[in-house]
């Protein structure tokens, strides 16, 4: 039974199992702004199956290296998928003893360090490609914010964008919303209020944007707020809805004016998101601290 429950193990740990080295998997999973785990083999005592500082890498699909394989392995896939369902940068420590429990027989124990990394850039999805968007991008374009610009008329794009700008071109730019990733900004600036409105649906809908702007003025926004109130949603709800998006203190109604407000808007948002990011991880590297002394003395105290 034992065996036939380690050879289920090992044939779920190689799922997804991929090419790159660890490191070319951070890169590109960096690139992709996804989340993923990096587990370090912190320590070993005895008889081990790889060496201290052996990497894998794990994603939610794929499997990048390997610390070893065997049940150890399957074992820290597990662990590491359970830690990304959290969504949360975060550290954590575990101490596996290679014996019987585990269908190997080194005999050793293995300190095993886990690093999860959400990408800590904002995600903004830009709808409509008018002006003011092609006013707003370059902005845009030199902050870490990672953008879905979306638009129906592929002829409004340019030729390149920015190397954080992703050009969308869907005949219903409403799908994507479906697409977006959690905790999204929103911004809509598209031709048509009808258009905005069923885009503002949508967004409400998921219940988990992080912020969501609409660029036009106070009687459209009254207009909204009704039909929306019409349709069902609260006003809790409704109070998501930035609109006339940017900030008050800069006026204007060219397309740069509006850009630049909208700017300092999303300026400010981004971070506010990188103060709470910096403060979780100072705590996190605090309770990091503690289980490393906690393993230590273990180990010293299995040693005497």
């Amino acid at each position: 039974m034992l065996n036939s429950s380690i050879q289920d193990h090992n044939q779920a740990s190689a799922q997804g199992l991929h090419p790159h080295s660890w490191l070319q998997a951070i890169n590109e999973l960096e690139a992709n702004g996804d989340t993923y785990a990096l587990i370090t083999v912190l320590g070993t005592s005895g008889s081990t199956p790889r060496a201290i500082g052996t990497k894998m890498v794990i994603s939610e699909k794929n499997i990048y290296a390997t610390i070893g394989g065997g049940h150890l392995e399957f074992k820290a896939i597990e662990h590491a998928r359970e830690l990304l369902k959290q969504e949360q940068t975060c550290q954590a420590v575990e101490n596996f003893q290679l014996g019987a429990s585990l269908g190997q027989c080194c005999g050793g124990t293995v300190v095993v360090l886990f690093e999860v990394f959400v990408n800590d850039k904002m995600h903004l999805d830009i709808y409509g490609a008018g002006h003011v968007a092609q006013a707003l991008i370059p902005i845009l374009a030199q902050l870490p914010i990672r953008i879905r610009w979306i638009d129906s008329r592929a002829d409004l794009f340019p030729a390149e964008v920015p190397s954080n700008v992703q050009k969308v071109i869907d005949e219903q730019p409403v799908d994507q919303v479906k697409s977006a990733k959690k905790d999204n900004a929103f911004l809509i600036l598209t031709h048509n209020h009808q258009l905005d409105f069923d885009l503002c649906q949508a967004i409400l809908k998921r219940d988990d944007a992080l912020w969501m702007g609409v660029i036009g003025s106070d009687t459209k926004a009254k207009r909204f707020q009704y039909r929306l109130t019409q349709r069902g949603f609260s006003e809790q709800q409704i109070e998501q809805m930035i609109c006339p998006v940017g900030l008050k203190e800069v006026t204007g109604k060219l397309p740069m004016e509006v850009a630049i407000a909208i700017s300092g808007q999303l300026v400010e948002l981004y971070q506010s998101q990188q103060t709470k990011q910096s403060n979780q991880q100072g705590a996190q590297w605090k309770s990091l601290t503690n289980n490393l002394i906690h393993l230590s003395a273990e180990q010293v105290k299995a040693a005497g």
